[in-house]
């Protein structure tokens, strides 16, 4: 399955600037598939190092961190040299290592000519850990679930990823094409991006199976609190990941820590939910009360939404019936909020690849579901499962602010009405593109 993240490891591999690569990303996204599927096309030679599968790996690197005795060492070892420029060598689950995670600080100062790709599924917990790792030694990339588009590339539907990004203006798909994108998109909302569940819906259709590999993955998470948190923060940790499909069926989906416990307060779970960040299992969207560059500053960090990281997982952990994917727009129209905003989180997340944020009027008397930082402008976006046109909080946005363009998204066609655009919820990728509106009306 084709991964657009795919030409940025080619781009790291011939950069005269490259470091050692961590990847990141939650676990099960198809971070090892693709390094090796990586390796084995564009080098003559993949060498593959787990530790957590292979005992005693981490002895390896704990004498010193010479680059040259560890690549002699791991040639011994593993019975294979380990060339310059034309092996590709493959560090997973490097997180459990300490040795050989610092290690790659030295393989940038003393031995780039070898290229090494590492990963971890609770990686970036690793980092957040102050003191782990050296900064400015590697370059980072992060893998999440497959995208929609990605999506449409995987069961056989590359024409529509085409059609999506040849869009230039505001122009409305053919009625034909629209109409069957409205129902790949429905069957997206129910089998989501993670590989393996993507994989099995293509060999068997089998939505009853797909949802079987959807719980096995969401078991490993809950699994991965046991094993890997601080033992303090374990049941604060199931009470959270249990929470988030209540929280976002809400009209209101502000995170409510009351929800979890009688007198909970947000102190006493930060750290549980920055766990769940780090792992990739959550997305944080804080408030915002000012539509002001950087919006980072006007963050209100005591007020967020809480979104999982794919859109299938949460059907599952919601324990949606699966045979709504066959009952027309019933899907859409049982779980509006919960579903559609869950979803555009995560294509936003993939595609613009910065953090995001929501509007909250002082008050809180309204609110719109996201703001996008472009290079000069703030554009504010609303979500809505359905086809009613009309825009509340856009209008209210509009009183406030008055930008030059306002976006939404929903199941309506291309079309710009004076400075609405409305976007299809299928082509929300485009909005990795936000800076064509500083210069247009339009894609």
């Amino acid at each position: 399955m084709k991964r657009h993240i795919y030409e940025k490891l080619v781009q790291w591999k011939k950069s005269t600037a490259r470091k050692p690569m961590l990847m990141q990303g939650a676990r099960q996204t198809g971070k090892t598939y693709l390094l090796q599927e990586f390796g084995r096309r564009e080098y003559e030679t993949v060498i593959y190092c787990n530790f957590e599968e292979t005992s005693g790996l981490d002895q390896l690197f704990s004498q010193d961190l010479n680059p040259d005795r560890i690549l002699a060492d791991l040639s011994l070892f593993l019975g294979h040299p380990i060339r310059p420029q034309k092996d590709l060598l493959i560090f997973d689950e490097i997180q459990i290592s300490n040795s050989a995670l610092n290690s790659l600080k030295y393989f940038c100062e003393k031995r780039n000519d070898i290229h090494i790709a590492a990963a971890g599924s609770l990686l970036g917990i690793k980092l957040s850990q102050p003191g782990s790792f050296p900064v400015g030694k590697v370059n980072y990339l992060h893998l999440y679930p497959m995208t929609f588009l990605e999506y449409l590339e995987a069961v056989g539907e590359q024409r529509y990823v085409q059609l999506i990004d040849s869009a230039k203006k505001p122009i409305p798909f053919n009625a034909l094409f629209h109409e069957h994108l409205i129902d790949l998109l429905r069957q997206y909302f129910v089998v989501g991006g993670m590989p393996e569940a993507v994989q099995q819906y293509i060999e068997t259709k089998n939505v009853s199976e797909t949802r079987r590999i959807q719980n096995e993955i969401i078991k490993s998470y809950v699994l991965d609190f046991v094993k890997h948190a601080p033992s303090a923060e374990v049941s604060k940790l199931f009470l959270i990941w249990d929470s988030i499909p209540g929280h976002l069926a809400r009209e209101n989906k502000k995170f409510i820590f009351s929800a979890l416990k009688k007198g909970a307060r947000g102190k006493t779970y930060e750290n549980a939910i920055v766990w769940l960040e780090d792992a990739g299992l959550i997305h944080r969207v804080h408030a915002v009360a000012k539509a002001e560059h950087p919006l980072k500053f006007y963050a209100d960090r005591s007020c967020f939404k809480v979104y999982a990281l794919d859109i299938g997982l949460l059907g599952a952990m919601a324990g949606l019936p699966v045979e709504l994917m066959v009952q027309g727009k019933q899907l859409f129209n049982e779980l509006q909020g919960a579903l559609t905003e869950n979803y555009a989180t995560q294509q936003l997340v993939a595609h613009c690849e910065k953090p995001l944020f929501y509007w909250r009027s002082k008050g809180g008397r309204a609110e719109l579901d996201f703001l996008i930082e472009g290079d000069t402008q703030v554009y504010p976006l609303e979500v809505k499962a359905g086809i009613n046109p009309k825009s509340k909080s856009l209008t209210s946005y509009d009183s406030q602010f008055n930008p030059q363009t306002l976006i939404r998204t929903n199941l309506l066609n291309l079309k710009q009405n004076g400075k609405i655009l409305n976007l299809p919820l299928y082509a929300v990728s485009k909005l990795n593109r936000i800076n064509y509106f500083t210069t247009r009306p339009y894609l």
